[in-house]
């Protein structure tokens, strides 16, 4: 046997009893006649104690190092010097006998709470990392979360079923990865961005009610909420419209919150439109922690003589609370930030509205003191706010002064990390058009049902078509998405025609699909919701790399076991694959 308990199990109450633990060595501290060594699990940490009138201990102790694996017995004592950063604080092992299990080389980083490692370091040793206590937490909570999913969803009568890894490739949504058929012969499978077209399969089939824990896979450009693989929990119902969805996934979003977090969460979420969302927010997945919203001033601005403004389509602002003593260095590091590319903003105006009433801006040249006093009514300003207003095409400046809006949010430290504000983002448009390639897409995937008062526009005026779709969205993070789907053959069949399929085209891709809803397809719908995201909001995290057991980094590499990587010349051929030299 080599353990009778873990090292994080021990308390008071075990006092005198003869015990096994087995671990790793994280500390070792001499002192004087004594030596301390703190043996760690998964379970925690013990303090074992080697004494010096133990000759044979004493020599097995000039053995140990860092992270070596170490067997020890002992007797359970009180400990003088009690630690009570640790469950185990009150106790220590006065050890009997030991034994190397294994030992380890100097590990490149410190495996500690806080590392000295670097990301890319931690990335490549990531199985050392996963010792560390914060990313073992994270791995923790990812599993507690994943059971009270399963739990809560069985109680419903879900039914967790499996759907292949191994399918068609589709061009809409993003890039597939591909995988080549050694037997057959110049075809290809595509890795699943989702099971999408299979959980429809399943309400057809009369499942009813389905979920998955599944991955997905996206080749994609990466940033911090995005892996090019990743975990869904993934959701079909039949017999269902939207608010019974919504119903069901907020009753999820509780249970969550209430046993990971002991945080009680209100019912029914707020429900915004898209339209409400980019004009007030800037984002279709608006953080609500705090205010600042977007106002409209565009006519109040025109008619000045200034020309930029006379000749912007929108003129918005967002009020800055009680920042009126900002000084030029912070307004010009403000005007940096929205001249960044990543903002896109040709520059910023700022009106500042003094405690005693009176106005001061950039803008003062073209704009009397009455003008900007109606600009502070319209955007209900008072006395010692700021004023930051951008310029231009109506969609891309209320995105820029989104994007203001958050990095605000951050500079005055409004975004309460222990404060859950949730909504559903409802009422997407349907499509978005394409100007290079002259088309409408599917915002969301075609099988996204209209609005049933919308579906008469899809002849008409396809832009103003509303989706049947929704995205819960938790403190700014889009945590999952879904959609009531079609059901129905023939509006199937004109959403393929809207976005440019040719019914040859839309057979080669969806014909199995069409197939079936000649069976009698009930009415359906579904969600998806990211687990890492969600994870990575319980665990307080800004990345979700660290709440993944096995995480990519930024250019999609796996540098612990180095992949991507090249093929052998004879795998190749056998896939009968040319590989072009790079230029």
């Amino acid at each position: 046997m080599y353990r009778s308990i873990t090292c994080g199990e021990l308390r008071k109450e075990d006092i005198d009893k003869k015990v096994t633990l087995a671990g790793w060595v994280s500390k070792i501290r001499r002192m004087g006649a004594m030596t301390f060594v703190d043996l760690r699990d998964r379970y925690g940490i013990t303090q074992l104690v080697f004494a010096s009138n133990h000759p044979e201990l004493e020599k097995q102790v000039d053995q140990l190092g860092r992270e070596c694996v170490l067997q020890a017995t002992g007797i359970v004592r009180e400990r003088s010097s009690k630690n009570s950063r640790i469950p185990t604080g009150d106790i220590e092992i006065e050890v009997t006998e030991c034994c190397l299990l294994n030992s380890s080389e100097t590990p490149p980083f410190t495996i500690e709470e806080v590392s000295d490692g670097g990301d890319e370091l931690r990335m490549k040793y990531r199985y050392l990392d996963l010792r560390r206590e914060p990313v073992k937490r994270n791995i923790e909570l990812r599993h507690r979360m994943a059971l009270i999913t399963r739990n809560y969803l069985d109680s419903l009568n879900f039914l967790e079923i499996e759907t292949p890894m191994l399918i068609k490739s589709t061009p809409e949504g993003a890039r597939d990865f591909v995988v080549p058929s050694r037997m057959n012969q110049g075809e290809f499978y595509a890795l699943p961005q989702s099971p999408q077209t299979f959980k429809q399969l399943l309400m057809v089939a009369g499942m009813d009610r389905y979920f998955q824990i599944v991955k997905c896979f996206r080749d994609e450009d990466l940033r911090a909420d995005r892996q090019p693989e990743f975990t869904q929990i993934d959701c079909e119902m039949s017999f269902v419209e939207q608010e019974d969805v919504l119903k069901v996934f907020e009753g999820l979003a509780v249970e969550l919150f209430s046993k990971i977090r002991n945080v009680s969460i209100s019912t029914p979420f707020r429900r915004m439109s898209w339209h409400e969302a980019m004009s007030k927010y800037g984002s279709d997945k608006p953080d609500i922690r705090f205010g600042m919203e977007i106002n409209e001033i565009t006519t109040l601005c025109q008619g000045k003589g200034m020309s930029l403004m006379d000749a912007a389509p929108y003129v918005g602002a967002i009020v800055v609370p009680q920042a009126s003593e900002y000084t030029r260095k912070q307004i010009d590091a403000l005007t940096d930030f929205v001249k960044r590319p990543q903002v896109g903003a040709k520059g910023l105006v700022w009106i500042k509205y003094n405690t005693d009433g009176t106005f001061k801006s950039s803008i003062d040249k073209f704009f009397s003191q009455e003008d900007l006093q109606a600009i502070a009514l319209e955007t209900k300003a008072v006395a010692g706010d700021l004023l930051l207003v951008l310029m231009g095409e109506r969609e891309a400046t209320q995105k820029q002064l989104g994007t203001l809006r958050l990095h605000m949010g951050d500079e005055l430290q409004l975004k309460d990390p222990n404060r859950f504000e949730c909504l559903w983002v409802v009422d997407f448009p349907l499509l978005e058009w394409d100007e290079d390639t002259q088309r409408f897409y599917a915002m969301h995937h075609p099988f996204t049902s209209p609005k049933k008062e919308d579906i008469a526009l899809l002849d008409t005026d396809p832009k103003s078509v509303r989706a049947n779709a929704y995205d819960m969205v938790i403190n700014g993070v889009e945590v999952g998405g879904g959609s009531i789907r079609i059901h129905d053959a023939n509006l199937q069949h004109k959403m393929f025609e809207v976005l440019g399929f040719t019914p040859e085209k839309a057979e080669e891709q969806f014909g199995f699909l069409m197939n079936a809803f000649k069976y009698g397809a009930p009415p359906h719908g579904g969600v998806a919701f990211g687990l890492d995201r969600w994870v990575a909001i319980m665990a307080g995290l800004d990345s979700i790399r660290d709440c993944i057991a096995f995480p990519k980094n930024n250019a999609g590499r796996d540098v612990m076991i180095d992949a991507p990587s090249k093929l052998d010349q004879e795998q190749l051929d056998e896939l009968n694959i040319l590989v072009k030299p790079i230029q």
